[in-house]
């Protein structure tokens, strides 16, 4: 799990932050990428399966079916290249809807090996196998930043809503984004995960109980909702 940076506001007893952020960022950093983090199912397509939130065992649940469908297709090249394609499953409803959703699932990281790959190449990944990226807001050189501008922006983007339209189930409303999550654009090795990704949710953003999976919902495309 990605870590929050100490000034997210959308943390539990489970999340973990990294109070070193700051530093971490100064240190070999040279340029941020600023990317939505959406409300799914975090998501990962390798040569094993298809495996959600953990990598104990593949799947089997039914908003993954279309992803298991994908990934048959897709199998060959992930073994042959030795690469992991981690992203958001948004098939089944959480707390946010996305009225003008085009795709589920949405690229936000690429693993090779001991490697995660830098932003290019995750987009590169992304087109070779037809998927699309999380929404990219912006990027920033890390020279001459200053810690308050950053904390600035991160949070007023995080209020906006989201690019294909950010709605709240629960309280039958428009709403801001989930969160952002922000990294370092170059390429980064495993062991330094930490120090290189963090994300910044906002308060209230989890609406949904440890039941929701007995109710739920699948969610609608932009040309289902236009149809």
């Amino acid at each position: 799990k990605t870590f929050h940076v100490p000034w997210s506001e959308g943390t539990d007893s489970t999340d973990r932050k990294n109070w070193d952020y700051w530093t971490d960022i100064q240190q070999g950093i040279k340029e941020l990428v600023f990317t939505s983090k959406l409300d799914g199912e975090g998501t990962c397509l390798n040569e094993f399966g298809v495996f959600a939130r953990s990598h104990a065992a593949p799947s089997d649940k039914p908003w993954s079916a279309y992803l298991r469908q994908k990934h048959a297709v897709m199998v060959h090249d992930l073994k042959k290249d030795q690469v992991e394609i981690f992203g958001e499953n948004l098939y089944a409803l959480h707390s946010i809807e996305y009225p003008c959703l085009d795709e589920y699932f949405h690229v936000f990281a690429v693993r090779h090996l001991d490697q995660w790959l830098s932003w290019e190449e995750v987009e590169w990944w992304s087109s070779v196998f037809d998927l699309k990226t999380v929404p990219v807001l912006g990027r920033l050189s890390v020279d001459g930043l200053a810690e308050s501008f950053l904390v600035q922006y991160v949070k007023e983007l995080g209020a906006q809503p989201e690019l294909f339209g950010s709605y709240d189930i629960i309280d039958n409303k428009p709403c801001s984004r989930e969160g952002i999550v922000f990294r370092n654009v170059d390429g980064f090795h495993v062991d330094a995960f930490v120090q290189n990704i963090m994300k910044m949710v906002r308060k209230g953003h989890v609406k949904t109980d440890e039941h929701w999976e007995r109710h739920w919902k699948r969610a609608y495309l932009k040309r289902e909702v236009k149809a």
